[in-house]
Order: C-alpha cells, then sequence, then structure tokens
C-alpha cells in the first residue's frame, strides 16, 4: 500500500492516471503525445505506476497498452472507508469512482489483482462449478475445448446459446469465453424490466478473459472484459461487479472464506450476477 502512496504523490503521475481516465488503453506513443512529455519520463512514471499496480497492461499484436487498475483503490477503501465516516474520505471515493467508471475511449474493461495461490488452484477456481457456484453464485457447464458451447446455470436456470462458447484454452494460462445470452426468463430472476432487457440483448456479444501469471508467492490475474459497443450499459454494469467478484474470488482462495455472498454483493453493487461476471 506504501507504493501506491507513493505513485499518486507525484503530479506527473497523476497526470497520466488523468490521461487513461480520459482515454483508456493508450500506448506510450500515445501518452507521451497527449501529455507532452518525454518518452524516458513517461516510462519511468509508468514502471512506478505498474509497480503499484495503478496501471496494467495488456498485449495487443505488437502494441502495449495501457489501462487504468481499480484494486489497489479498492484495497484502500475495504480497509480505511468502512471504519471512518465516508464524508472524511470524500476524496478518496472520488478517485475510485473516477478509477473505476467507463473510459471514454477503448471501451474494454481490465482489472488486474495478486492472489496468493497457484496457478493451478485459480484456475480450478475460474472453471470448477463447485468454486464458482460459492464465490459468483454461477455453474458453467462446458468440456472447455475451444469452441465447445458453455451452459451458464443460475438460480435454477439454464441459459445457453450457440453464440456462447469457449475462445480461448490455456490451463493454468489463458482463458476467455463470450459472455453469456439475455433471456427473458434470465432478466424476470434478476427483476429487470422489459426496457433494460431490450437494451442489453440487443448490444452484440461481450468477451472476457483471464490471463494468470505467476510471480513467485503470487499470482497475477488480470480479466479484460471487451468488445463492447461505445456507450454499452453491459458494460457499465460490469465495471461495477468485477472489482467486488475478484475480491470475492481472492478471498476464498486465500482464507477459504468469501466477503459476502454472491447475492448480498449484488445488492450492495446495485447490479446483478450479469453485472458481476
Amino acid at each position: 500500500m506504501d507504493e501506491v502512496f507513493k505513485a499518486l504523490a507525484d503530479a506527473s503521475r497523476r497526470r497520466l492516471l488523468d490521461s487513461l481516465n480520459a482515454h483508456n488503453g493508450q500506448t506510450l506513443r500515445e501518452l507521451c503525445a497527449g501529455l507532452d512529455m518525454a518518452r524516458q519520463s513517461v516510462s519511468k512514471h509508468l514502471a512506478l505506476l505498474e509497480a503499484a499496480n495503478l496501471v496494467t497492461t495488456v498485449w495487443r499484436g505488437r502494441e502495449k497498452l495501457h489501462y487504468l487498475n481499480a484494486a489497489p483503490i479498492n484495497a484502500i477503501s475495504e480497509r480505511w472507508i468502512n471504519q471512518y465516516h465516508r464524508q472524511r474520505v470524500l476524496a478518496l471515493a472520488d478517485l475510485k469512482t473516477a478509477l473505476e467508471q467507463e473510459p471514454m475511449g477503448n471501451p474494454d474493461f481490465v482489472y488486474t489483482t495478486y492472489i496468493n495461490t497457484t496457478p493451478e488452484r485459480l484456475w480450478q477456481a475460474l472453471t470448477d462449478p463447485a468454486f464458482t457456484t460459492r464465490y459468483w453464485g454461477v455453474a458453467f457447464e462446458s468440456d472447455w475445448a475451444v469452441g465447445s458451447p458453455m451452459t451458464w446455470q443460475e438460480k435454477g436456470l439454464s441459459i445457453s446459446d450457440p453464440d456462447q462458447v469457449v475462445v480461448e484454452y490455456e490451463p493454468c494460462r489463458r482463458l476467455a469465453y463470450t459472455w453469456h445470452t439475455f433471456t427473458p426468463q434470465w432478466a424476470e430472476a434478476q427483476g429487470f424490466d422489459a426496457d433494460l432487457l431490450a437494451k442489453l440483448a440487443g448490444e452484440r456479444r461481450s468477451k472476457v478473459t483471464f490471463d494468470i501469471e505467476p510471480l513467485g508467492q503470487t499470482v497475477k490475474l488480470t480479466v479484460v472484459h471487451g468488445d463492447f459497443e461505445s456507450g454499452s450499459t453491459v458494460r457499465e454494469m460490469i465495471s461495477q461487479g468485477w472489482p467486488l467478484l475478484a475480491s470475492n474470488l481472492k478471498s476464498l482462495l486465500e482464507t477459504d472464506e468469501i466477503l459476502a455472498t454472491p447475492e448480498v454483493q449484488r445488492q450492495e453493487a446495485g447490479v446483478t450476477s450479469s453485472s458481476t461476471a
């Protein structure tokens, strides 16, 4: 946590975060041009922000894209905001909101967390229905081969669709699949009205990717949820749910307990399981 405060203490690094908040997923060249800073200076500041986990990177072909990461802010929030009056830490809460809000540019949602576990255990937690049911409230039925269908079991409902499939499968390294289908039965179970269902069902299908990287005694988990349309309602919903879900997953793997049941998480976030994917 000291690294987070050290990173935020520098005005130039705060400018970099502001730039990413305005336009997420930028390359080093774009950040240099937008802030009129020397490449060497930007690289140095980004390295410190990455070390503090405030910035995470994703390779797209030859390009290295930089994203804001809200995990450290969530950790600060969990440690202090619930202990003191929220008005006393309003600036911190505002920063957390700014880091998690929908970006104006690249709409991919990127979230990185570090978990004290093994790649094998984390992989099991992402694919084993017994695990996912505990921290997510959803069980998956699939043979996990690339191109194979995925059936989502949730609240007594089975959600399946020909386009609801596994996209990538590299055990203990990378998993990707398309998002579930928004059906009338699912919307009724979640308490969604017809207008919201129409918005969700009218958007193109998104995709979520999990990248797993062992780092000593811990494992780095990067979640990338993307392929959204501009102004996506689904994008707005999942950006509120993912930090809660990742915290629950981390707690389960490290302590064998969850911070809150999936239903309580949804209520506190003001979202449903679609948002917590």
